[in-house]
């Protein structure tokens, strides 16, 4: 299922529901699961939505908080598509915001620093009108229950992640 998923964000297209709920219902099954989660990505569609519901039900559980990151979409494109990755240890960087010591070297393990295919612009930008024709209309489906909660992802990191902890009861 995961190389299936792979497929189609390589591509910039969603993934289709039965393989990411498949996905989804798996991972919430294990055990470091039961005492909650956060979701990052999940729902993307009133389908997903609506099977998510039906999944949490049957385990007894509901959702409790839906954010949303509101964000200007040429800073989403800035950011994103300036990551590169370190092909040996993963490590992230940014061209702009955290660019490594010496371009397209890895500071921790000298390896070579790469563009994810799901991080390049063309990609990013069918990704953002997939995500208007398809994933938009979860604001509406969460809104009208209650559960959908703004933050200004603008802001700087610490700002941010205080919204966060404000909106779930942890500040």
């Amino acid at each position: 299922m995961g190389l299936e998923a792979k497929r189609h964000m390589d591509s910039g297209a969603l993934v289709p529901d039965e393989v990411v709920v498949g996905i989804v219902e798996e991972r919430l099954a294990a055990a470091d699961c039961v005492n909650g989660f956060i979701l990052d990505g999940f729902p993307r569609t009133v389908a997903q939505a609506d099977a998510l519901s039906v999944m949490l039900r049957k385990s007894g559980k509901e959702i409790e908080h839906v954010i949303l990151f509101d964000v200007d979409t040429s800073v989403l494109l800035e950011r994103i598509v300036g990551r590169r990755m370190c092909r040996k240890c993963g490590r992230g960087y940014h061209v702009c915001f955290d660019p490594p010591l010496e371009a397209g070297k890895c500071d921790e393990c000298g390896g070579e620093l790469y563009q994810r295919e799901d991080d390049q612009e063309s990609t990013m930008r069918k990704r953002l009108e997939v995500y208007e024709a398809q994933t938009a209309p979860l604001k509406a489906y969460y809104s009208t229950g209650g559960l959908l909660r703004s933050v200004d992802a603008l802001g700087a990191i610490q700002d941010v992640y205080g919204e966060i902890q404000k909106i779930v009861g942890r500040d």
